[in-house]
């Protein structure tokens, strides 16, 4: 369960952040390849749906070390393989930035994301339950 909140708290202030560029706040260079100060419409949009991405990792992700029932077992499995690669394409996608302030901050916080998902997704932290359908 370390694993889960560890992956939690850090989707919750990368969501403060994507809510704080939707709302124009002047913090391009940190995101979506650094190329606006501030997020024009369609990556302000980006940002928000982001939001509710991070909300359905969390979601997985508690679900997979089983301190949640609300999806079935092998959804919660294979939804955390799918999440670590999608977190190990974001470091590569982060790492190719052209903004220096965008592959300095997150890379790094991908890379943790993706170890954490990795570690859920093996079963690391599991709660014990009853065992499920």
């Amino acid at each position: 369960m370390p694993f889960a909140l560890a992956l939690t708290v850090i989707l919750t202030l990368l969501a403060i952040f994507q809510i704080t560029l939707a709302l124009g706040a002047p913090l391009g260079r940190f995101a979506w390849g650094g190329q606006h100060r501030a997020l024009p419409l369609r990556l302000r949009i980006g940002s928000l749906v982001s939001v509710v991405i991070y909300a359905l990792i969390a979601v997985l992700a508690w679900d997979r070390v089983r301190a949640i029932d609300v999806l079935p077992g092998v959804v919660a499995q294979v939804g955390m393989w799918v999440v670590f690669a999608y977190f190990v394409l974001g470091t590569l996608m982060n790492a190719l930035s052209r903004s220096k302030p965008e592959r300095l901050t997150m890379v790094l916080v991908t890379i943790v994301l993706a170890v954490l998902s990795f570690l859920i997704a093996v079963g690391y932290g599991e709660v014990a339950m009853a065992a499920r359908v």
